[in-house]
């Protein structure tokens, strides 16, 4: 859910391991196991007056480590956007690292287009 690591899987495969999706879904698992135990544990030992407890195992269990992965992503995310060529087309997709034409993940070895379906991104894109 929170993993470390390259962009590329350790089979060699060039699906990144992170991406905003998955990152999200680690938020959300980790948010549900969380709410779903501290409702039992209040009620099989009737814990209603540190209820405040749960807050706390949420924000350090699954809040603030999302939001560091997600930080750890955006700096990764703009290494591959400054480091190759796809970066700086307008068919990146940022937030998936997808190239939106051919709907392939981009990496720092792999331009799913080789180059040929390069665009330069234009001030109506938002650069």
């Amino acid at each position: 859910m929170f993993r470390e690591g390259t962009e590329e899987e350790a089979d060699g495969s060039l699906v990144p391991i992170l991406t905003t999706g998955s990152i999200i879904w680690g938020v959300l698992l980790r948010s549900a196991i969380i709410i779903f135990s501290s409702f039992l544990i209040i009620e099989i030992f009737d814990m209603r007056q540190y209820w405040w407890f749960f807050f706390l195992l949420f924000w350090f269990f699954a809040a603030y480590p999302g939001w560091r992965q997600f930080q750890k992503f955006q700096e990764r995310i703009k290494k591959v956007s400054e480091d190759t060529l796809c970066g700086s087309c307008r068919n990146f997709e940022s937030s998936s690292q997808l190239c939106k034409i051919l709907d392939e993940h981009v990496t720092k070895e792999y331009i799913p287009c080789e180059g040929l379906s390069w665009e330069p991104k234009s001030y109506e894109d938002g650069v």
